[in-house]
């Protein structure tokens, strides 16, 4: 067969930069395969609206690329590779994930490219990491050499906008006190199509079968899944939302939790949007006067700072990095929380976060890190199961996405080898940064007793547990000093052996 070799897209490839035959890209005009492998979901349970998303923006991108696309559906990749090329040569962008580049660099057809979507070469983050001869991987220097490498936020000399690299510090406030949704544009929803209704009339006969089985529900689709949806929602972001952004980052509210986020992290992370264009759009709303440096800062630095540095960790860290387990969690995930129950618990706050992730498979990432990640660490689940959990049930939700944050960042599994100290707070800190405690049965302040919370008490039982290696760390020392003022500490322990695995 003559003619440029075909390029097979994964269906995290979906834009058109992945495409683009410049520089070591496929071949021009090369033939598109994509295979919609049905072995995906029946060897895991993913989120139903996650199922959803996946197949409708594959089958979108195939109606774009009208008859340059091979769309094959098949058991497994390999079969629906043979189907579409035969044993012809064809070339595929580095994927996403350590299963996946198995896979193709298994099969001898197949060139493997430079991966896409994202702004720093491998070579690049390695010869940085090496160099530090041993110190920390400290996320904040690697965005400052990305900031300069892309010259984002700078001044004419070089150096950052407004005099700093980091606004963090002005987008800790609280949510307007009384109000139950933030005074902000709502998000831009995608409309579904026939091709939604398709895919949604597939996933429920697959379900009637038994052939898959999801965990979550499938609402009205909530995300692009198309090249264009995905520039209108970048848009509507850089407009109406980016310039409430920055100020209330670390807010939560019950009743809404879009908050001013972005929302973007479902068409990045299907490739869709080029992390480039989103920081340059924010960085223009800046500059023409759209939108306060904290708030362009902040999202600069979750899109060029935070996803760059996770990518690259995932594969500079390695295979091991998956397994790390440094607080000895062994607790399997009990079936109220594996399943997304948000009926079975009376917490207000982690039965409103199951519920938002059972409903749309999206929370934002205080949610993720001090209810769902935090709940996770104190009891001592296993950081594997929490990792996969994590995976599954979340829209954006890949392996490169979810080993470094929740084995590194939200279960403290690898030892500080990503953060300094366990991220686990009691309930004092959620009531602070919003309405999450407002009503409950529960009182964020109370250790013991009758209305003791949950979060409190599991904190302070897990500094129990840890607490000789939380004294020997200068950043939570004081925490586990203050057990010994903790005159009631017995009977937290003993009510808190007495809820196990139990929904609170």
């Amino acid at each position: 067969m003559s003619g440029p070799r075909p390029h097979w897209l994964f269906g995290d490839q979906l834009g058109p930069h992945f495409l683009e035959p410049s520089g070591s890209g496929p071949d021009p005009d090369a033939p598109v395969v994509i295979v919609e492998a049905r072995s995906v979901f029946r060897r895991r349970r993913f989120h139903r609206a996650k199922a959803h998303l996946v197949l409708s923006a594959m089958r979108h991108r195939a109606a774009e690329l009208g008859d340059r696309a091979r769309y094959v559906r098949a058991e497994t990749y390999r079969e629906g590779l043979r189907r579409a090329v035969g044993e012809r040569a064809v070339t595929v962008r580095h994927p996403t994930s350590r299963a996946a580049l198995g896979l193709v660099t298994a099969l001898p057809q197949v060139e493997v490219l430079p991966p896409g979507g994202f702004l720093v070469p491998f070579g690049d983050f390695r010869r940085w990491a090496d160099g530090l001869g041993g110190r920390r991987l400290v996320m904040e220097d690697f965005y400052r050499r990305v900031r300069r490498a892309e010259r984002l936020l700078l001044d004419p000399a070089g150096e950052p906008v407004g005099g700093r690299w980091n606004f963090d510090a002005d987008n800790r406030e609280p949510p307007p006190r009384g109000e139950p949704v933030l005074p902000v544009p709502p998000p831009r929803w995608p409309e579904e199509d026939e091709i939604d209704e398709r895919v949604r009339a597939d996933l429920d006969r697959w379900e009637r079968s038994g052939e898959v089985r999801f965990v979550g529900r499938d609402g009205p689709r909530r995300f692009a899944v198309t090249r264009a949806e995905a520039l209108r929602a970048l848009e509507h972001f850089a407009t109406a939302r980016l310039p409430h952004f920055g100020r209330w980052e670390d807010a939560v509210l019950a009743a809404d939790p879009w908050m001013a986020h972005s929302l973007l992290s479902v068409p990045l992370n299907l490739g869709l949007l080029d992390p480039g264009e989103c920081v340059r759009r924010a960085e223009d709303a800046y500059r023409s006067g759209g939108a306060p440096l904290n708030s362009v800062e902040g999202f600069v630095r979750q899109v060029a700072g935070w996803r760059e540095y996770v990518w690259q960790l995932y594969w500079y860290l390695g295979e091991e990095h998956r397994h790390r387990n440094a607080l000895g969690h062994r607790a399997p995930l009990p079936d109220w929380f594996a399943e997304l129950d948000a009926d079975a618990v009376r917490a207000r706050c982690l039965s409103g976060v199951l519920a938002q992730v059972r409903d749309t498979g999206w929370t934002h990432h205080v949610p993720r890190l001090m209810v769902l990640g935090n709940w996770a660490l104190q009891h001592g689940y296993d950081p594997a199961a929490v990792t996969d959990w994590f995976h599954r049930s979340f829209v954006d939700g890949y392996d490169w996405v979810m080993v470094p944050n929740v084995v590194g960042m939200s279960q403290y599994a690898d030892g500080g080898t990503i953060t300094t100290k366990p991220y686990t707070c009691g309930g004092a800190y959620l009531n602070r940064m919003g309405d999450l405690c407002r009503p409950c049965p529960h009182r964020p302040g109370d250790r013991t007793g009758e209305r003791a919370c949950p979060f409190t008490a599991g904190y302070w039982a897990f500094v129990h547990r840890h607490r000789a290696l939380l004294a020997a760390n200068h950043r939570t020392a004081r925490a586990a000093a203050g057990l010994d003022r903790l005159d009631d500490l017995p009977e937290v322990l003993a009510a808190e052996a007495v809820r196990g695995s139990a929904a609170p």
